[in-house]
């Protein structure tokens, strides 16, 4: 009997370790497949020909909007997409490969991809590339055309300028796209020279950050004031506030 007992205990006592080791194991691999997964997230984030889906779609979609890219917005990483891609690096001081990568990323506003292949506390941002004169500025613009704006409408002004420095038809720089001849009234009529509040600061980082509430678009008017037919024919994607966003 007491053998039998033994017996009967020592099984116990080895099935339990041994199901032990597979959860010990189990936990492992899920730990390596975690890891693996996060590879691939981070891998998958870079672009270049022969890469398709989404992330492609809005890279060709912001190009498109920015009078780099003429062809279809497919999701397809191709030849006309490559060039398309190496003509916004070339014009924004890029690595001109034709790849989208973390810089690419980040100039095009892609928050979310670039975040992506950023790890967390690295410290870098799309907006470590400008100057605290050009965050003075951007956040100056942002409090003359929209302080009585919501926060998110005060960001997608600074959007619009940020979306124009990355456009083949404007200047390159937030100074040039600023001081356009006739780009903005607050300048035209001294507001510019007003002092930001911490909210415009706030609004002109967000937005050099990627933050993009307009969804790439180039333009944005009131239309209770706007007096211009010619911005009233512009394709509108989205309204915020007192303002009509447009491309």
């Amino acid at each position: 009997m007491k053998k039998f007992l033994a017996i009967g205990a020592l099984t116990l006592a080895l099935t339990g370790a041994a199901a032990a080791g597979i959860t010990a194991t189990s936990v492992i691999r899920a730990d390596d497949a975690a890891d693996t997964a996060q590879t691939a997230v981070v891998e998958t984030a870079v672009l270049r020909q022969g890469s398709r889906g989404g992330e492609v779609k809005e890279v060709q979609r912001r190009l498109k909007n920015w009078g780099y890219y003429s062809g279809a917005v497919d999701g397809i990483y191709g030849s006309g997409t490559k060039k398309a891609v190496v003509y916004f690096q070339k014009k924004n001081g890029l690595t001109a490969d034709g790849i989208v990568g973390k810089a690419t990323y980040a100039a095009l506003g892609m928050n979310d991809s670039y975040n992506a292949l950023n790890k967390p506390n690295s410290g870098s941002t799309s907006g470590s590339n400008y100057t605290s004169s050009d965050v003075y500025l951007l956040a100056k613009t942002i409090y003359a055309e929209g302080r009585g704006e919501s926060y998110t409408g005060q960001v997608a002004i600074g959007a619009v300028i940020m979306n124009r420095v990355r456009s083949s038809s404007f200047p390159n720089t937030i100074a040039g796209v600023v001081y356009q001849p006739g780009a903005f009234t607050a300048v035209t009529d001294g507001q510019i020279n007003l002092e930001p509040n911490q909210t415009a600061y706030d609004a002109a980082r967000d937005a050099m950050n990627g933050w993009d509430p307009t969804y790439g678009c180039l333009y944005y008017y009131n239309p209770a004031v706007a007096t211009s037919s010619w911005i009233f024919n512009r394709p509108t994607v989205t309204v915020i506030g007192k303002h009509v966003f447009a491309i």
